[in-house]
């Protein structure tokens, strides 16, 4: 390569194309795996083409730049961060099913490659954290916390597009790796010394960093957003203890955030320092101790379970209480509870180095604390049963991941205990018993309470119910595709079977190996039962439309506008005098009024900060991980040019006058009167459009 090209391109050469090893190397495993490479490549290509030209086909980029990639809406961007998170999750999924078959057939070999696995692993579990799991949950409590606290935006709305320019630059940066690979293979914890210059000198390691970076500084500026917006903008009497349980959860995750992810941005940051500057902060000489970047992490990785299970703790609470019929049991219990499990989730980081030399009485201590989180999550527990006990449930999607995730995650929380014992841990700490515990804990945990959401919320977002067959058959095989894939981890790891294996040599692994691939397809059957929910759900729209905003005879906010809400959420901010405030208002028969007079209301103005901070952090991100260095100076004094320039716009806001108010909301209160109002009982039949009976008569159905 020439000085000219090496200026240009950096280190980015052919040899980054997915196939070009198979051209150079004819072995039958080469091209078997340069084959799966230039597959995924083509599919991550082909589908970014068939979107441009999609969307230029149908003339739309103009409406997506003006009403949502530049919308500081809380609400679409939202919706736009639950995209980004179904996207990686698909990726994330076939990731897995590779891995699964992979061992299935690994007894003395196998069809990946060492250095293949290791990508599959290091992305699975990355995108799975950083770019679902996380994505997901903030784009839930972006729509729904504004709505129950009776806000109308976050307290930081262009901040907020730059979280989701952040978080989108970061899994675009995951993306591009499949095309101009390779990506780590040094597990999503990114431990060193494997991560180290000496080690791993490739570009994938600087891929995890940068792309990890991005999500955590993302992740940061979401957490303060969000702890401000719940302790300044609630409506006028939404006390704290008159917050709906997923406000709680939501405030207690972003307290987290806020703590819990600087350590992991201090972590990769001096990471960086090590491949680019030589450091040596984590080498095992000149002075450095690797030990102090697993302390760094795990600060941030023990939180972070936390920050990824609270909001499914209060969905759940939500579902419950809902579909329930009933006031949830022990609401003040379930608000200390979560306080305690937030404060308990940075004492026990220690247990992920039970192993690694500290003496037995500190073992015993962190596994104390350990065992103590079990307290209040089993409170939690047996408040949501006995919210069931004696109620009048309805076995909706929401209910079946609900329900499915109780039971799941006992045994999961029961796993936990014994791993928490660290003569215990000794035994199975490096095996499949551990991966086994933690997809226990998050899938029915993390995800089944996102899919609880997306099927409890997408009406009020969508202003139609998504369909309940195709979701029902997507919920089944989801719990059972779970069972069957991670159940036998348990039984391997008891075997003495090690995590991250790319192949094994005992033929007693193979049975359970080979069911654990089977369900690994039925969770693949899960997602292409999403796709099709997805797709009727649209196509029979008109069919099941909830415009009158309240198809589950909801309880808290949100449920009292229209669906989808106008821009404001609320003609008129709302006054609280209880809990669960809008049943209390149906209750009283006020619950569709017409408030006694409309003003203007102002809102912030479009902005364009989400979209260059994407752009400015991809491209800067990208040069990084390929030393083009003009590209990284460009990209960064872009950046300051302008987060600058935002200083000096003086229009940041803009006022929707009160006569436009008046006519949204009477339009919307007379098409209230003119639906039927539905009995519990026909949920989930097309004569639901979003307007229950009154509430004395609903409770008896």
């Amino acid at each position: 390569m020439s000085d000219v090209t090496g200026s240009i391109f950096g280190r980015l050469g052919w040899d980054a194309l997915p196939f070009w090893s198979m051209l150079h190397d004819h072995s039958a495993m080469t091209i078997i795996n340069g084959i799966i490479a230039t597959g995924a490549a083509s599919m991550v290509v082909i589908g970014a083409l068939a979107a441009i030209v999609l969307v230029t086909w149908l003339g739309k980029w103009k409406y997506l730049w003006s009403e949502w990639f530049t919308s500081p809406d809380h609400k679409k961007i939202g919706i736009m961060f639950i995209v980004i998170a179904l996207v990686m999750l698909a990726r994330a999924i076939i990731e897995a099913v590779f891995m699964r078959a992979q061992q299935a057939v690994g007894l003395d070999g196998g069809f990946l490659t060492a250095e293949h696995f290791g990508q599959l692993f290091t992305t699975h579990g990355t995108i799975m954290v950083f770019f679902m799991a996380m994505p997901f949950l903030t784009g839930i409590i972006n729509y729904v916390m504004p709505l129950q606290i009776g806000a109308r935006d976050l307290s930081f709305p262009v901040l907020n597009q730059v979280s989701l320019g952040l978080t989108a630059a970061g899994a675009a940066l995951v993306m591009i790796s499949l095309v101009l690979a390779p990506f780590s293979t040094g597990g999503w914890t990114g431990y060193p010394p494997f991560t180290e210059l000496s080690y791993n000198p490739g570009a994938g390691v600087d891929y995890w960093i940068w792309a990890v970076t991005l999500s955590t500084l993302s992740s940061t500026m979401t957490g303060i957003n969000f702890a401000v917006t719940i302790f300044k903008k609630r409506a006028p009497g939404m006390k704290l203890f008159r917050m709906p349980l997923f406000t709680w959860t939501a405030l207690c995750t972003a307290i987290l955030m806020i703590f819990g992810m600087p350590p992991l941005t201090v972590a990769t940051g001096l990471l960086a320092l090590d491949r680019y500057l030589d450091f040596h902060m984590f080498t095992t000489d000149l002075g450095g101790n690797m030990m102090n970047y697993v302390n760094l992490f795990w600060a941030f990785g023990h939180p972070e379970v936390y920050i990824l299970i609270l909001p499914p703790f209060g969905i759940f609470s939500e579902v419950f209480a809902t579909f329930s019929g009933k006031r949830i049991y022990g609401y003040k219990v379930l608000v200390v509870a979560t306080m305690c499990i937030a404060v308990l989730s940075f004492t026990v980081w220690l247990h992920h180095f039970f192993t690694m030399g500290q003496s037995a009485h500190i073992n015993a201590a962190f596994g104390i604390a350990t065992m103590l989180i079990g307290i209040p999550t089993g409170v939690k527990v047996y408040d949501w049963m006995l919210t069931m006990y004696r109620g009048r449930i309805r076995l909706s999607v929401p209910m079946v991941y609900a329900i499915g995730f109780i039971m799941l995650f006992v045994l999961g929380g029961m796993t936990g205990v014994i791993l928490a014992t660290p003569s215990v841990d000794y035994q199975v700490h490096n095996s499949l018993f551990l991966v086994a515990h933690f997809h226990n804990m998050l899938i029915p945990g993390l995800l089944f309470g996102m899919l609880s959401a997306t099927n409890f919320w997408f009406p009020k977002a969508f202003g139609f119910r998504l369909e309940e067959r195709w979701g029902y058959r997507a919920a089944f095989c989801w719990i059972i595709g779970f069972m069957l894939a991670f159940f036998p981890l348990y039984v391997l790891g008891l075997m003495g079977m090690p995590r991250r294996s790319v192949a094994f040599f005992e033929p007693q692994y193979l049975p359970w190996a080979i069911v654990a691939g089977i369900g690994a397809l039925v969770i693949l059957c899960a997602l292409l039962c999403l796709v099709i929910q997805l797709w009727v759900s649209i196509r029979d729209r008109h069919a099941n439309n909830v415009f009158a905003g309240d198809p589950w005879d909801g309880r808290s906010l949100e449920w009292s506008v229209s669906s989808p809400p106008p821009e404001y959420n609320f003609p008129v901010l709302p006054e609280i005098y209880s809990i669960d405030a809008f049943m209390t208002e149906k209750d009283r028969g006020q619950g569709w009024q017409a408030p006694d007079r409309y003003i203007d209301i102002e809102m912030p103005a479009n902005s364009a900060m989400g979209v260059i901070m994407a752009i400015t952090g991809l491209a800067m991100a990208f040069g990084l991980v390929w030393h083009m260095w003009w590209l990284v100076i460009g990209a960064g004094l872009a950046t300051l040019v302008s987060i600058i320039a935002r200083g000096f716009v003086r229009h940041t806001r803009r006022t929707i006058p009160a006569s436009q108010v008046q006519r949204t909301h009477e339009h919307w209160l007379e098409q209230v009167r003119r639906t039927t109002p539905i009995k519990r009982s026909q949920e989930q039949s097309t004569a639901n459009h979003g307007l229950p009976v009154a509430p004395i008569e609903g409770a008896v159905q």
